[in-house]
């Protein structure tokens, strides 16, 4: 497809987007605010109570980013490990083991500076 095909889609769908929106508000009105309580939150017949001074420690934050990192990691080494007899046979096996081998350097290394730092520690 040529430039022009392309910069011509993307102001038709920039085009028609604004389209919609602007159709939508023309057409679905404005929302009249009858009473408070139509706006309250209401969970089964008990009035919220909202906290403003809640304060959430960053060691659960902390604890979720390491978690998922730690599952992106073995997330790539699962493929290499059920590939690894096919990179064998073409040729590319020793390559495939080096690279691997480097990840879990880095990984080990992230696991022990974490250790380290004492980023899993709860005190």
């Amino acid at each position: 497809m040529p430039l022009g095909g392309v910069i011509f889609i993307t102001l038709f769908i920039a085009a028609f987007g604004t389209f919609l929106i602007f159709l939508a508000r023309w057409t679905g009105g404005k929302a009249k605010k009858t009473s408070q309580a139509k706006f309250d939150v209401y969970e089964c017949g008990i009035i919220g109570e909202e906290k403003k001074d809640t304060k959430i420690s960053v060691k659960f934050y902390l604890t979720a980013i390491l978690f998922i990192l730690f599952d992106i990691e073995i997330i790539f080494m699962y493929p290499w490990a059920s590939n690894f007899k096919s990179f064998i046979a073409s040729g590319v096996g020793l390559y495939m083991f080096a690279s691997m081998m480097i990840f879990l350097v880095i990984f080990i290394f992230g696991l022990w500076w974490e250790i380290r730092s004492k980023a899993l520690e709860w005190d």
